[in-house]
């Protein structure tokens, strides 16, 4: 008998190659349509139909029907962040002696992890709030402090609207090729918008690799070193 949850019947959703193709393409954090994700998955219409409804009932995915099509995104930050940890757990044990992690060193530094900033920048960026009081960090939970609130608002971001939501304000996502902690919740979400909103930072189309303009860098440099 299982006591608690039972986490075979999300395994068995991740484990097929071809459902977990199409998870890790819906971690450009766009919804993309049945056709789309068959291309990922490598397999035929009807049989990423089926995929795709297992996924849905089981909780992983959400449609939305715009005109003809249906569109397929990740169920929210919750799931993002669990595929993150699957992908360094799966490179940390199925290949010890390589480099974790993306072979693009552009991936490395920056990129979207379902709505959220991730790579080098991305746990740099955490650590530096952490280090520098604007957030706490204990055990699993993630916290905004009053001087963090402060800086966010100053920078834009409209924390009591964040804190009011029902998505967490912050949550820890560990990543997949640092193998340390990047910032996902909604205010993780709010950062990356405030980059690409202003044109400071930009995702390179067909890809997960995000770039910062000059002045985004000195941008994140300001964010960091508060």
């Amino acid at each position: 008998m299982i006591a608690g949850p039972n986490i075979s019947i999300i395994g068995g959703l991740i484990g097929d190659p071809a459902r977990a193709a199409m998870l890790n393409a819906l971690m450009s954090g766009r919804a993309l349509t049945a056709t789309e994700l068959a291309q990922s998955g490598g397999v035929t219409a009807q049989t990423a139909s089926s995929h795709l409804s297992k996924l849905v009932d089981g909780g992983l995915l959400t449609v939305r029907k715009q005109g003809r099509h249906r569109y397929f995104a990740l169920a929210g930050d919750e799931v993002a962040s669990m595929l993150e940890a699957m992908m360094g757990l799966a490179s940390k044990t199925t290949s010890p002696h390589v480099r974790t992690g993306p072979r693009d060193p552009r991936l490395r530094k920056a990129r979207i992890c379902y709505d959220h900033l991730a790579g080098d920048m991305g746990v740099d960026l955490f650590n530096a709030l952490v280090g520098n009081g604007k957030l706490q960090s204990i055990d699993e939970a993630v916290l905004l402090t009053d001087a963090g609130a402060a800086l966010f608002r100053e920078f834009g971001i409209d924390v009591d609207a964040l804190q009011r939501a029902r998505r967490p304000t912050c949550r820890a996502c560990l990543d997949w090729s640092a193998r340390r902690i990047h910032l996902a919740g909604g205010l993780g979400a709010a950062i990356l918008d405030l980059f690409t909103d202003r044109k400071w930072a930009w995702r390179i189309p067909d890809t997960r690799i995000i770039e910062f303009s000059p002045e985004g860098q000195r941008r994140y440099k300001r964010l960091c070193s508060h």
